[in-house]
């Protein structure tokens, strides 16, 4: 099974986060169990809009608030000033629905940490809850992450239409570049639990 870690650099102006993959895991942990075979997909749940998002492996327990497009039709991610804060696309899907819900945060920012600063760790299995605003909570557990530069980003894994309820976390990956930003992202695909 492929193992993901986290790689940093020793310099701290140039940091590196990557997702890499090994014929080994650098961790002792159990491959995450194989899912039971389902003779119809997960039914979806009636739309409503995300709250909460609680991931334990990577202790993240934040709420999410709005996101739309930003005037060159990019998707607005959340200010620097609420690092601590999940966006959730919702021009999209809400989580539970059929298709993907997507939800956006900060690996850093200016003031430090943020949110999905430890995103680049979990691993497959990993539980994924969200608190939707009808007080319920929809379950996902991570299928696999995944990392892509940002000028060849993967629309159609990420926002492309899906049979069945399915959640994406995106966050910032690779170096800071020549512009001051990170120049990949870290995405993780994650499926009804």
């Amino acid at each position: 099974m492929l193992g993901t870690t986290l790689a940093l650099s020793g310099r701290a102006e140039t940091p590196v986060v990557r997702v890499e993959t090994s014929g080994h895991s650098t961790v002792n942990t159990p491959p995450a169990p194989a899912p039971a075979r389902a003779t119809t997909a997960p039914k979806p749940v009636a739309p409503s809009p995300p709250t909460r998002l609680l991931v334990p492996a990577a202790g993240v327990d934040a709420p999410v608030a709005d996101l739309g497009l930003n005037p060159d039709g990019t998707v607005q991610v959340p200010t620097a000033d609420r690092g601590d804060e999940v966006g959730w696309y919702r021009n999209g899907p809400t989580p539970g629905e059929t298709g993907p819900a997507v939800l956006i945060g900060h690996y850093d920012t200016v003031h430090g940490p943020a949110v999905f600063r430890n995103l680049p760790k979990l691993r497959p299995g990993d539980l994924i809850q969200v608190r939707r605003a009808d007080g319920g909570t929809v379950d996902f557990k991570v299928r696999t992450l995944l990392q892509a530069a940002k000028d060849h980003f993967p629309t159609q894994e990420v926002y492309g239409d899906t049979p069945a309820p399915a959640l994406r976390l995106i966050t910032c990956g690779g170096r800071i570049g020549q512009d001051g930003h990170w120049t990949d992202n870290i995405i993780v695909l994650a499926d009804p639990a």
